[in-house]
């Protein structure tokens, strides 16, 4: 089951970074390179406490979230929220295959695809 799940988040990645290609989007692949890792600030929240750090975290790696941020950015035709969203999800799906999935309270090593 975690050789299908993680077969599924690469498939996800790839077609997240096709639409993005295909996107009219006018930026340059630098900057997605370098904003690919910018969403793992959200684990700041953890120097909190885990029950912050939990939530930071999963709002920033959900992918619920990212979407919301592609459609925000396609309705206010805004270039720059799009590739957010675009990164945000792309993002989440190359954490997920490495079993980086989102964290429960009791610990960052305990993710809803199971223990790191």
């Amino acid at each position: 089951m975690k050789i299908l799940l993680q077969l599924e988040e690469i498939g996800q990645l790839i077609v997240a970074i096709a639409v993005l290609y295909l996107q009219p989007l006018e930026f340059s692949w630098w900057l997605w390179l370098l904003f690919f890792f910018a969403p793992d600030i959200s684990m700041v929240g953890y120097l909190i406490n885990n029950k912050i750090g939990t939530l930071t975290y999963n709002i920033g790696h959900h992918k619920l979230t990212a979407v919301i941020v592609m459609i925000t950015g396609h309705i206010l035709v805004r270039t720059d929220i799009q590739l957010v969203g675009y990164v945000l999800f792309a993002h989440s799906c190359f954490d997920r295959v490495f079993g980086y999935g989102l964290k429960y309270s009791d610990g960052f090593k305990h993710t809803h695809l199971g223990s790191l």
